[in-house]
């Protein structure tokens, strides 16, 4: 198993090694062992799995405040999707700023996003899954999210807004600008340990 630095440092790319045979394929998709070896300690409580018909959906930027903060490991197992992480952190160096990645079933990549981010994805095929551990279990109380084409984010989505299929909620989901201060940044106690290959793309 791989981790993946990106340029957002505390959201990390993971990659499983897939063994083959003449059978098929074999995989360990989830260590605690490993991923705590690289900093990542979150204690997962509930899977979750998401199933959008068509391309061109997109699902966010959601994220849970405290004390329902939630972590998150996303696959997709079948499709694709342009997945997303925006830092919400007051006081972190990269406040505001976004991580982005294609993942496709084939690849088998899965993104940690950890609290205090916001996670979002537009599918880029029809019928695609995405399914993905959470810290925290689901809390409509403390339910938040950001419309998702803020033009303060400068995300650079493959579907135009006027062509994107969202539910009611995100149509009107708050401006980054317009959040309350949630989440605040801690700098690292200590060197952290890095990946093994290049960031994935960063705005």
């Amino acid at each position: 198993m791989q981790v993946i630095d990106t340029l957002l440092p505390e959201v990390k790319l993971i990659r499983p090694k897939r063994h083959r045979n003449p059978r098929g394929v074999f995989a360990e998709t989830y260590s605690e062992a490993v991923l705590a070896a690289f900093g990542i300690t979150a204690q997962f409580v509930q899977d979750n799995h998401s199933i959008s018909l068509r391309a061109g959906t997109v699902c966010g930027l959601h994220f849970q405040i405290p004390p329902f903060a939630q972590a998150k490991l996303v696959r997709v197992v079948r499709g694709a999707v342009f997945d997303v992480a925006v830092d919400l952190r007051r006081g972190s160096p990269t406040f505001g700023r976004h991580v982005a990645a294609i993942l496709t079933a084939a690849d088998w990549s899965m993104p940690f996003i950890p609290e205090g981010f916001a996670h979002d994805f537009c599918t880029l095929a029809d019928d695609t899954e995405v399914v993905y551990k959470a810290s925290a279990p689901y809390a409509p109380t403390h339910d938040r999210g950001i419309f998702w084409a803020d033009p303060d984010l400068a995300i650079d989505w493959p579907v135009a807004e006027e062509a994107a299929i969202l539910s009611e909620k995100d149509r009107r989901q708050p401006r980054l600008a317009e959040l309350a201060d949630w989440f605040h940044h801690s700098p690292p106690a200590g060197p952290e340990r890095r990946g093994d290959e290049r960031p994935a793309h960063a705005g």
